[in-house]
């Protein structure tokens, strides 16, 4: 993957992450985070998975200046090319984003697996 989608990836895993922990957490159960990359598509998709099917994250309404939190999916709206959630059986869910490459091509690192992405 070219070096602008791992940064955008770095801020969207951050994000997703975070609102996993802070509203998806339910005691004794962790969250899951899965990056998969399509190399057929171009596109790496990152899914954020919890416990907490019951909410649902949305955007907020607009936030004033001074609040200190609420512009997460903002962030993630801004710099995925998709995103969404998926209902995750039998009470979770998950949330992904989706990353293209946009026609970059990233340089072949010699003896690195296809699969993984750095």
């Amino acid at each position: 993957m070219s070096p602008r989608v791992i940064e955008i990836a770095e801020y969207v895993v951050a994000e997703l992450a975070a609102n996993a922990a802070l509203h998806g957490r339910v005691q004794g159960r962790d969250f899951l985070v899965a990056l998969t990359l399509d190399r057929t598509a171009d596109t790496l998709r990152i899914a954020v998975s919890d416990s907490r099917g019951e909410y649902r994250p949305a955007i907020p309404p607009d936030r004033g200046p001074d609040d200190e939190s609420g512009r997460g999916l903002l962030l993630v709206d801004a710099l995925a090319d998709r995103w969404g959630t998926d209902p995750r059986p039998p009470s979770g869910k998950t949330v992904w984003a989706e990353i293209d490459q946009h026609g970059e091509r990233s340089e072949a690192i010699s003896g690195q697996s296809g699969s993984q992405c750095r």
